[in-house]
């Protein structure tokens, strides 16, 4: 949890300034919480912990590969 603001909101500020943004949420939350709560678009790239810095890596490249 993020002081103040939510990872949503931080994205939707990122977004306003740099609509091309790549955003990867990274978070403790299982991805269906996350979107049964609403709390992220279904098209965005999550990261759940625990990961490896290897995963980080993969998905981190995942992300800023064209298209991801």
């Amino acid at each position: 949890v993020l002081p103040g603001m939510g990872g949503r909101q931080v994205a939707e500020h990122v977004r306003a300034v740099q609509p091309n943004a790549k955003i990867l949420f990274v978070t403790g939350y299982t991805e269906d919480a996350i979107l049964k709560a609403q709390l992220l678009e279904q098209n965005v790239q999550v990261l759940q912990k625990p990961f490896t810095t290897s995963l980080l890596a993969e998905k981190v490249r995942e992300v800023l590969e064209p298209g991801g």
